[in-house]
């Protein structure tokens, strides 16, 4: 990965300036439609929503249907709903219902974590940067946070890692794919550091984006806690499954260590609706694979358009892409925003870098249209 430098940067410039992005998708997916008509059709106070990893294309058909048989039944406590998404989750993981806890999200297992090993005179270790919630939930609790950077080529560096690993260290937090970076270690990699690891320390291994990778079955660390090591593993449905609004996550865990969780909450934070939705879309295989195929379509849109624009990007097993950009973060988000658009910024070893979500091929057009107008101006780093 190689940092933006001012002559790629000119050249970035003077390639948006002079337009070769004329508005239509170019071979971006096999439904070809023109740009021009949807702009057409937008509110004007429409904006591209491409900040948050959401997924647009979901819920699926099933579980939309499950969510609304399920609204009958809303003035019941969810017991059987709760019953039949683990019993779900269970047979989809093989794992018995003792290894399960839900929550709303991943958040709340993120946060309950965190209280269980993140107290006063604890330290997490993580790579540097990743997924900040449950490092920032820890150190709010007086826990102090072991960084290790990741590699030049935004990997992260498992030695590394692997020498913090101390009696000092109360969790080793690691999230695969990696956000912001969406950078992967293979399941071969990762199961084989946590197995390592994990006799010394607890490890969480968030798996938000795993459903995005070619072989999610074979990359997920679940395969280490059926084996009996101190692993947690937490998947959400926020991402491929759409349910961002509507709050499902689990983790996966050795029995005691679930207690203990569940000692420090979530409890019953889930609705009936939004667990019979879940159950109905963990098992809609079509739909998946339909989710992450729009996703991809996506990527390669904005893929082919960052190279006209002679940016380079890091190809990403998520539904974001990290690309490194020559100006001020706070400068360049607020500029996007003029233009419609939201993205996040970040900074890595003093290279910014601008995270895009993937949207609808209609928002990702206004995302390239915005850039495009943006990155003609003189920003500070120009």
């Amino acid at each position: 990965m190689k940092n933006v430098n001012r002559r790629s940067w000119l050249k970035a410039s003077m390639t948006a300036t002079a337009g070769l992005f004329a508005g239509g998708y170019v071979n971006a997916s096999p439904d070809a439609f023109q740009f021009e008509e949807l702009k057409k059709k937008r509110p004007s106070d429409y904006y591209a929503r491409l900040s948050s990893n959401e997924n647009p294309f979901g819920p699926a058909a099933s579980a939309k249907k499950a969510l609304k048989a399920a609204i009958e039944d809303s003035f019941l406590y969810p017991r059987a709903y709760r019953e039949t998404l683990l019993d779900t989750i269970a047979e989809v993981e093989g794992v018995d219902k003792s290894y399960i806890l839900l929550g709303a999200g991943s958040s709340e297992l993120l946060h309950a974590t965190a209280r269980v090993y993140g107290g006063k005179s604890s330290k997490v270790l993580s790579a540097d940067p990743t997924y900040f919630s449950l490092v920032r939930s820890a150190e709010s609790l007086g826990a102090d946070w072991v960084k290790v950077p990741l590699t030049k080529e935004l990997d992260h560096n498992l030695g590394a890692m692997e020498s913090k690993v101390t009696k000092d260290i109360s969790l080793l937090y690691m999230v695969n794919p990696n956000n912001p970076t969406g950078k992967i270690m293979t399941g071969t990699e990762i199961r084989s550091f946590c197995d390592l690891v994990s006799d010394k320390v607890p490890v969480f291994v968030d798996e938000a984006y795993i459903d995005y990778m070619k072989d999610p079955a074979g990359s997920t660390t679940v395969e280490c806690v059926r084996k009996g090591k101190n692993i947690i593993v937490a998947k959400t449905f926020s991402k491929v499954h759409a349910f961002a609004g509507l709050r499902v996550g689990y983790c996966i865990a050795q029995p005691d260590v679930i207690k203990a969780l569940t000692a420090e909450g979530p409890r019953n934070s889930l609705s009936g609706p939004s667990m019979a939705a879940a159950a109905a879309s963990l098992t809609d295989a079509e739909f998946l694979k339909y989710s992450v195929k729009k996703n991809d379509e996506g990527k390669d849109y904005v893929y082919s358009e960052l190279k006209k624009l002679g940016y380079d990007y890091i190809p990403s097993h998520t539904n974001f892409i990290l690309f490194p950009i020559p100006m001020d973060g706070e400068d360049f988000r607020k500029k996007m925003m003029a233009n419609q658009v939201s993205i996040k910024t970040a900074l890595i070893d003093k290279q910014t870098y601008c995270r895009v979500s993937m949207g609808t091929l209609d928002d990702l057009g206004m995302f390239v249209d915005a850039f495009k107008k943006v990155a003609s101006q003189k920003l500070n780093k120009a």
